[in-house]
């Protein structure tokens, strides 16, 4: 018993610690918090607040709904989960690469457009487009989709072990979120863009060896799979 709760705790961090690294550099908190401070503008703090809690709320529930309907949309189009870890892991590591040699800090590109459409209320701005795309763009649904299925392919315990793990990522990683955007006015005025441009090439490598971890279990499993095919 204590075995098996030893390897579930075990399971649990891996996916935690990897989930949560995939997903942070993607997500990029205190980026988006500048975003979200242009869009936002000059309003008083318990706006600020506001506006940050029922955008990490949603952010919990978008992810949430791409880890539990991107493996049964993945079977609907005959997509192997094998093929979504090489794929997806190509993907993350060329976003890490990107990042890694990104010369300067560069906002959104979301961002000119989402100023330009000219929305009426704060409220009607919280899902989009604050949750999507600022805080969660198409390269947060890929790294979700990726993650799920890498933790998809084990025996039922595990898998349910690992999704609450991704799920528990997702949690501390929109409470940052929610720290981010509450404080943006605050935060931005004492990070310097060189710090922070720091950080993320740190955090831009991680991603990179990530993806290409990803992908060559991907590779693993479909080199198990032709290996066992009768000719």
């Amino acid at each position: 018993m204590l075995l098996r709760s030893m390897r579930d705790f075990s399971e649990f961090a891996k996916f935690f610690g990897l989930a949560f690294s995939a997903l942070l550099p993607v997500v990029n908190p205190l980026g988006s918090a500048l975003v979200f401070l242009g869009l936002v503008g000059a309003a008083p703090d318990e706006i600020y607040r506001k506006l940050a809690r029922q955008v990490a709320i949603r952010t919990v529930l978008f992810f949430l709904v791409v880890e539990l309907v991107g493996t049964a949309l993945l079977t609907f189009f005959g997509i192997s989960l094998p093929v979504v870890q090489v794929a997806g892991g190509l993907v993350l590591a060329s976003m890490g690469w990107s990042l890694l040699n990104q010369q300067a800090a560069r906002p959104n590109p979301n961002a000119a457009a989402v100023s330009a459409a000219g929305y009426g209320s704060l409220e009607e701005k919280v899902f989009y487009p604050l949750t999507f795309p600022v805080t969660v763009d198409p390269g947060c649904i890929v790294v979700m989709l990726t993650l799920s299925a890498h933790a998809s392919v084990k025996n039922l315990n595990d898998n349910i072990t690992s999704h609450i793990a991704i799920l528990a990522a997702v949690v501390v990683l929109s409470l940052i979120v929610f720290v981010s955007y509450a404080y943006a006015p605050k935060i931005t005025e004492r990070i310097s863009p060189q710090t922070a441009h720091g950080i993320l090439r740190i955090i831009a490598f991680v991603l990179l060896c990530i993806g290409v971890q990803i992908s060559w279990n991907g590779v693993q499993a479909l080199i198990r799979i032709a290996m066992n095919m009768k000719p």
